[in-house]
Parts: structure tokens; C-alpha cells; sequence
């Protein structure tokens, strides 16, 4: 009997103890899935990042489509007005006037980059720095040949982003402290795209133009600006001033898919890793 009554409690006190345990073992939680398409519009420069951001989403998320385009940072909040997009990328914070553009009422601005821009030339250009003055006099066109600036005895071929361009719009602020860029002529080039200035400089002997860091690969050559080297190292130590914050613009406050995708993009897990990879730096770094 004695026995048996024994064998009782040490049963009753294994159950106990099972219970307990399992009360209190730690429970891992994971976030649903979400579906939906998110279409991004806008900015060509942070266009890497967004199809980066995309591919690394979507292996979490299959059930979100999320195509994306750039023509130019003016495009984004244009389509986002329209209801053409969920997102707009632009290089600049949309619900603020900035110079040339008005804001776009009803939209919010959410950061999630820091974007440096270049100073690109052509391959065979030999210069290796240019000061401000002498960058306002070049895309001026007051200084036509590289000979004036410590180079070889050639005429300097200009190639510019199209108004409305959010890298333009940066690049006349900060490079060029709001000089103005020259309005034409036979040495002077247009183009549409990050994608398109890349190819036109590095295509084009004695070109010059100006691009975000991701882009500079390749034949294309980043120039130092008053000395100093455009690298994401100097962003940061604060001595390469020609930076900016990257924004993606919503109609509104996001939900869903699109909510869902900013908070990805911005999230440490992206921003630490990915984006510091691709020559952007993360949005807390500066």
C-alpha cells in the first residue's frame, strides 16, 4: 500500500512538472505571409535598391507582386497622385517645395536610403579632382576644354539628366552649390536615365556627368570633389558633402502589401546589410 501510494505521488508530480513546462516554454511567432501587388514608380537611382528590395521580399512573401520602373524621381509622386502606384521613389521628400518643383499634397514621405552621388568621366579623361568652382564653370559651360582644368587638350562633352531627374535636382544643390547648368549647345547631352548616363559617359570620350555611387562600375571613372573621394566612407566622416535621402511616397498612410514592403526596406535586417552592400548607406547613419 505504502508503495503504491508513492508510485501515486511521483506520478502526480511528473504531470505537474510536464505542465509546467509547457506553460511556460517559449512560443516562436511568425509573421503571416501578405499578398498583393505594390507597383513602384519613380527615381533611377534608388531603382537597384527597390528590385534588390523586391527579390529579397517576395522569397518571403510569394504572394506579392511588386513591378518596378524608373524615368525620373518626378515620375513617382506623379503616379502615386494619379493612383498609378502604390509607390513613388524620388530623391528628394515630395511633400516639401524644393527648387524647380512644387510639393505634392497628400502624400507621405517615408525614408530609406542615403544616397551619394558622383562625379563621373569618360575613362580617358586624365583629371582626377575637380573644385566646385571649376565643376559651376563646366556644367555651366564657361570652361570648355579639359585643358583648362589640368587636363589634356579636349573639348569637354556635358552630359546631363533630364529636368525633373532627382539626381540632377541633388547634384545642382550640393555639387554645385545651385549653379546653374548650361542650356545646349554641340558638347552638351540629355539623357533620361541613371542607366542612360552611365552608357552615354562611359561610351562618350571626354564626357563628364554625374550619377549615385551604385551606379560607378565598370569604364566610368568617380571623380574627387575638392580633394576628397566619393566613397560612402567620407559620406559618413562627413567630408563628401553630395548626398541625399532617398523617399518612397505613399498616398496617405500604407497598409497592406505596401505598408508591409517600406517596413522591409527600412527594417535593420535590410538596411544594415543589403543596402550598405549596394553603395547606399542606411537612413540611421547620417
Amino acid at each position: 500500500m505504502k508503495i503504491f501510494k508513492k508510485l501515486s505521488l511521483v506520478m502526480a508530480s511528473a504531470v505537474l512538472l510536464g505542465s509546467t513546462l509547457t506553460a511556460t516554454a517559449p512560443t516562436t511567432t511568425h509573421a503571416a505571409p501578405v499578398s498583393g501587388k505594390v507597383t513602384v514608380a519613380g527615381s533611377t537611382a534608388l531603382l537597384p535598391l527597390t528590385l534588390q528590395a523586391a527579390k529579397q521580399f517576395k522569397q518571403k512573401n510569394p504572394m506579392v507582386s511588386i513591378p518596378a520602373s524608373g524615368a525620373g524621381s518626378i515620375t513617382g509622386p506623379q503616379a502615386v497622385t494619379r493612383g498609378a502606384a502604390q509607390i513613388g521613389a524620388c530623391d528628394w521628400d515630395a511633400t516639401k517645395d524644393v527648387p524647380g518643383f512644387k510639393a505634392f499634397p497628400g502624400l507621405v514621405a517615408h525614408k530609406v536610403a542615403v544616397i551619394p552621388f558622383a562625379t563621373i568621366v569618360n575613362k580617358n579623361v586624365s583629371v582626377d579632382s575637380l573644385t566646385t568652382k571649376q565643376l559651376q564653370d563646366i556644367f555651366s559651360g564657361k570652361v570648355k576644354n579639359w585643358s583648362q582644368v589640368g587636363g589634356q587638350n579636349a573639348p569637354i562633352v556635358v552630359v546631363n539628366r533630364a529636368f525633373g531627374s532627382g539626381t540632377r535636382v541633388n547634384y545642382q544643390a550640393k555639387a554645385l552649390k545651385g549653379a546653374q547648368f548650361m542650356k545646349g549647345g554641340s558638347t552638351y547631352k540629355e539623357v533620361k536615365s541613371s542607366g542612360d548616363m552611365a552608357t552615354s559617359v562611359s561610351t562618350t570620350p571626354n564626357a563628364i556627368g554625374f550619377i549615385d555611387l551604385v551606379y560607378v562600375k565598370g569604364d566610368l571613372k568617380a571623380l574627387k570633389y575638392n580633394g576628397v573621394a566619393a566613397t560612402t566612407s567620407n559620406v559618413l566622416n562627413k567630408t563628401y558633402p553630395v548626398w541625399a535621402y532617398g523617399y518612397y511616397l505613399t498616398k496617405g498612410q500604407p497598409t497592406g502589401a505596401t505598408k508591409a514592403f517600406i517596413d522591409y526596406v527600412r527594417s535593420p535586417q535590410f538596411q544594415n546589410s543589403t543596402l550598405k552592400k549596394m553603395s547606399f548607406l542606411p537612413i540611421t547613419s547620417m
